[in-house]
């Protein structure tokens, strides 16, 4: 697609995402919304993390749908997962969250949300596309008093807050906490304010990092993309867990009481173990992508679990899950789904479900973590042609040089070369168990890569 990517629309905000293009995204989306919805008036929610350019994109977000008849609630500052669950609950035609999730303050984007609170299909996504290069835009006009109407509605947040309750009031009510800390780090994003109001509802002793946003300090050496300062804080307190959410609150990555991270793959282990001992894992089934770590497929092998693999994003994951009803998947960044409470990553259920498993278990987290066997893994990007980065498939000596590599793992490692979507990049991805001759491999098979498609 020329406008969406896998996440949505992201772009430098106010230079290369303009007010004028944000009003135009709106305007065709509401267009597209309608007629999906027989051309009723539409109610859309908009949410937003803390960049400084939030409040930019979301008045010309909220311009564009209002121009075109649709009604608009604004959520204000919360994670995305909040929004998925408010678009559900109220029973909003869609919604939209302004975000740009862990890349940096001057990054903004657009995430469009179906009335089921799942990502907009790409079919959806094409339409709204095609009406943009359409040059009709300025055609899609309310008149009189068919033009739209906004409301602030950020005691939304609270909803979303009696969400958490709901679902976990009773239980830690009964766990033993007393000895039992968290550290989290909020990235300065839109988990800052809720994290508190959520931890602080359920009883879990906490300290919270990282949760005075100032619009440009998002993600700003901090958060699930730089782990090192939970890692000390957790060590230097003493706290039995760290957790680390992105900017926009759908992303959680854990660190042990010894400061040792736990990405996704060692949570998804941690938890299907849990859900799977209480009868609770649909099919026994983990769905995850093919970047998940070598060692998440072997954990589900050595467990008697199915293990499925998707394309690299998040909304692969969740269209196995909701084709095959199986209820527990996720991505080795931290995007980690449980379709029994939401349909899209959410950082702090994630967080809050390896809490209650390492509390009903009584383990530390260390000793959890044992349940999986993390392989060495290297990614390294070679530098291509725009035009040939798909091609690698059909050249007989990097194929020739990648079967050479996996006889030598026997079973052991693996190799996965795959196209950036974004960028003039092929990206060479090798695990193994030793991690300075997997480096040496993906250097040179990088090399291999760059001089036949450079």
């Amino acid at each position: 697609m020329k406008y969406f990517g896998t996440d949505g629309i992201r772009r430098i905000a106010n230079t290369e995402l303009t007010p004028g293009f944000v009003y135009k995204v709106a305007k065709a989306g509401a267009y597209v919304l309608s007629k999906h919805a027989e051309g009723r008036p539409i109610n859309i929610i908009i949410g937003r993390d803390t960049r400084i350019s939030g409040t930019l994109i979301e008045a010309a977000m909220t311009a564009g749908f209002l121009s075109y008849g649709a009604n608009v609630q604004l959520v204000g500052v919360i994670p995305t997962p909040g929004i998925a669950y408010l678009t559900k609950k109220l029973k909003a035609d869609a919604a939209v969250v302004i975000s740009a999730s862990h890349n940096t303050y001057d990054f903004n984007g657009i995430k469009y949300f179906s009335n089921k609170g799942t990502k907009l299909p790409d079919e959806i996504e094409e339409e709204i596309e095609d009406v943009l290069d359409s040059g009709k835009i300025e055609e899609l006009t309310a008149e009189s008093d068919k033009i739209g109407i906004s409301e602030n509605r950020e005691d939304l947040l609270d909803e979303y807050l009696y969400f958490f309750r709901k679902n976990f009031e009773d239980e830690f009510e009964k766990l033993d906490k007393d000895n039992f800390t968290v550290a989290i780090d909020t990235a300065n994003g839109a988990t800052s304010v809720i994290a508190d109001k959520v931890f602080t509802a359920l009883g879990i002793k906490h300290y919270i990092i990282n949760n005075t946003p100032n619009g440009i300090n998002i993600n700003d050496n901090c958060g699930s993309t730089h782990l090192d300062v939970l890692k000390k804080f957790v060590v230097a307190n003493k706290c039995d867990l760290g957790i680390a959410y992105d900017g926009d609150g759908d992303r959680c990555l854990a660190v042990d009481e010894k400061g040792n991270e736990m990405d996704g793959d060692t949570i998804m282990a941690i938890v299907s173990n849990y859900l799977k001992g209480k009868g609770l894992l649909k099919d026994n089934t983990l769905v995850a992508t093919v970047m998940s770590n070598l060692g998440l497929r072997k954990y589900c092998e050595a467990n008697d679990m199915h293990y499925e693999i998707t394309k690299v994003g998040d909304r692969y994951v969740l269209e196995n899950m909701m084709e095959h009803g199986y209820n527990l998947g996720g991505e080795q960044s931290g995007h980690i789904i449980f379709l029994d409470y939401n349909p899209t990553g959410d950082g702090i259920l994630t967080s809050l479900m390896l809490i209650r498993t390492l509390l009903e278990n009584k383990q530390k987290a260390t000793e959890a973590a044992k349940i999986i066997k993390i392989y060495p893994q290297i990614l390294i990007n070679a530098k291509v042609k725009e035009e040939k980065k798909y091609s690698f498939d059909n050249n007989k000596e990097i194929a020739n040089e990648i079967a050479k590599l996996e006889k030598k793992f026997e079973g052991n490692g693996r190799v996965l070369i795959r196209a950036s979507g974004t960028e003039p990049l092929v990206r060479v991805m090798i695990e193994g168990e030793d991690q300075e001759e997997i480096t040496k491999d993906a250097e040179n098979l990088a090399k291999i890569i760059e001089r036949i498609l450079g």
